[in-house]
């Protein structure tokens, strides 16, 4: 029998890639689309659209937490300057993981995750640090193993939205030229 483990979904390509990784690896993911960084709410709602088809095509559960976006963007304002990668994204993922930390112990799962490691664009320790702070954090570092390539080559088999940006207004001006 497979161990559940909660996957925090910062979108569903990159879920899907991690999500297979966990299976392979003998887990049984549950998916947690968590993400009150997302802005506008509209670019919320497309990317949880994203996470309920991937669900739905993987036949796993999908749990999700509300926008709360005004409440995320008063944590990270103080660092509304820094530069991507900077301590405003320490902010973020800490975040999403203790939102994902708390709905793992209310589902009674005990290890969760993330497939933000996944991005070539996020730094692993990183997001390790972050999740360091939370009981039942498991590192997996989804970018090994081609899993960046792979996100991509499933988002696309799988008919997908992929995003262009990280997801909150401070990201906007990054966007990337081929989503």
């Amino acid at each position: 029998m497979n161990k559940n483990i909660l996957l925090h979904a910062c979108c569903a390509p990159c879920a899907s890639a991690s999500s297979k990784r966990l299976t392979d690896q003998g887990y049984a993911p549950v998916l947690i689309f968590a993400n009150s960084n997302i802005f506008p709410h509209k670019e919320f709602q497309r990317r949880l659209d994203a996470a309920e088809r991937l669900a739905e095509i993987l036949n796993i559960p999908l749990v999700f937490s509300p926008w709360e976006h005004e409440a995320w963007l008063e944590q990270v304002m103080p660092w509304a300057d820094e530069p991507e990668g900077g301590k405003r994204c320490e902010i973020c993922f800490h975040w999403n993981l203790s939102t994902t930390a708390q709905k793992a112990a209310e589902l009674g799962i005990q290890e969760f995750t993330t497939s933000l490691t996944i991005s070539p664009h996020k730094s692993s320790e990183t997001i390790f640090a972050a999740g360091r702070a939370f009981d039942g954090f498991r590192e997996f570092n989804f970018k090994k193993q081609n899993g960046f390539a792979e996100s991509i080559r499933l988002s696309r088999a799988f008919g997908l939205y992929r995003q262009d940006y990280c997801g909150c207004e401070f990201s906007i001006p990054h966007r990337s030229s081929s989503p």
